[in-house]
């Protein structure tokens, strides 16, 4: 399944061009020459984000194997592996360009982590993460992507995760993500970043860890203050929905106020005693939407449902001609890093790493 999409009302293309693309137009965009192998792939979110700052993304491991078939009908990878990064790191047989590569990208599950979730009850504990993947420990992947590093000496690692692994209890987490790169020979920076200053019209802040190859003498980065124009709900959002169609969700949305911003707001006001449905952020046609779920949660304050497919594609900057198959494209968008804060990064690390090597 592909997602169609028409012109936004009253933008000019100009204005959409960032945030609304298609795969097609990565032929457009001229190499940098630099080298990229992603691990955790999902459906290739952060992969497009590197094609469309110029790299060339020539592999992946993704332990899904449906997301893996995703991967593959729309990135053409020269290698491909569905495995885990556990079975990945024990192979000897890896085709040598993948030795020495300039980035080793990887976004570890972060269910674990997430502010939403379990956090600490769930660390160490082997939990499936969805449907026709194999159980594991996803508070432990972090450290065998870091084998992975270790085994392949990439120049620059970059790696993405929630805000929630760097606040709380799991900041002991992060620490020993950091004397882990060190110990193979990697100076890392942390970086907290939010997509809708990157042009991405959504509010997702994600935590960016750039690892340096220490014997390659780089300086460390100066991640510039990013400010994009907000882009809000309203400049891209069309007539399509989906309805709402559980009684109990019908009735929260008719009690929403304008000054709600998720159904949690609601179910805390009515519902005496509920702590529910703060993962089902409104959007309204004058703010930035909330971040995008792999759960499908986001509600529309002005319409009685969800939104469209092809709004959350937008929301996400995934290209419109992406096919996503029989998948949810709100399960992969949600799963999956944004492109365009992507492109944004990698950028930053070819002028500021890559290109002071040459």
């Amino acid at each position: 399944m592909s997602v169609s999409i028409t012109a936004a009302r009253n933008v000019g293309l100009c204005s959409m061009s960032e945030y609304i693309w298609n795969l097609a137009d990565l032929k457009k965009v001229k190499p940098n020459g630099y080298k990229v192998f992603s691990c955790f792939s999902c459906g290739g979110g952060s992969s497009m984000g590197y094609k469309r700052a110029g790299f060339e993304v020539v592999g992946n491991c993704e332990i899904d194997p449906a997301m893996n078939e995703l991967y593959k009908k729309n990135m053409h990878p020269r290698w491909s592996y569905e495995m885990g990064v556990q079975d990945f790191k024990l192979l000897e047989d890896l085709p040598a360009e993948l030795y020495g590569i300039d980035v080793l990208d990887g976004s570890p599950p972060c269910s674990t982590f997430s502010m939403a979730g379990n956090r600490e009850d769930d660390w160490g504990k082997e939990k499936k993460f969805r449907e026709g993947q194999a159980k594991q420990v996803l508070s432990d992947l972090f450290f065998e992507f870091i084998d992975v590093a270790e085994k392949l000496k990439p120049k620059i690692v970059i790696s993405e995760n929630v805000k929630g692994i760097v606040l709380g209890n799991a900041r002991s987490y992060m620490n020993s993500i950091l004397k882990a790169f060190d110990a193979i020979g990697y100076d890392t920076q942390v970086f907290l970043l939010n997509a809708a200053a990157m042009g991405v019209p959504q509010r997702r802040e994600r935590v960016f860890l750039v690892s340096r190859r220490k014997d390659l003498r780089l300086e460390p980065m100066k991640m510039p203050a990013f400010k994009e124009r907000p882009v809000p709900y309203g400049e891209f959002a069309n007539q399509d929905f989906r309805p709402l169609k559980g009684a109990q969700e019908v009735d929260r949305w008719k009690k929403r106020k304008d000054s709600d911003h998720s159904t949690g707001d609601v179910v805390k006001r009515t519902e005496k005693g509920k702590v529910s449905g703060f993962t089902a952020g409104y959007l309204k046609r004058n703010e930035v939407a909330p971040t995008v779920t792999a759960g499908d949660s986001l509600v529309r304050f002005d319409v009685c449902g969800r939104p469209s497919f092809r709004d959350i594609t937008v929301m996400q900057t995934f290209p419109q001609d992406y096919d996503f198959g029989s998948a949810s494209p709100a399960y992969v968008c949600g799963m999956s890093v944004p492109p365009l804060m992507m492109e944004k990064v990698a950028k930053q690390v070819q002028i500021q790493l890559l290109d002071r090597m040459t």
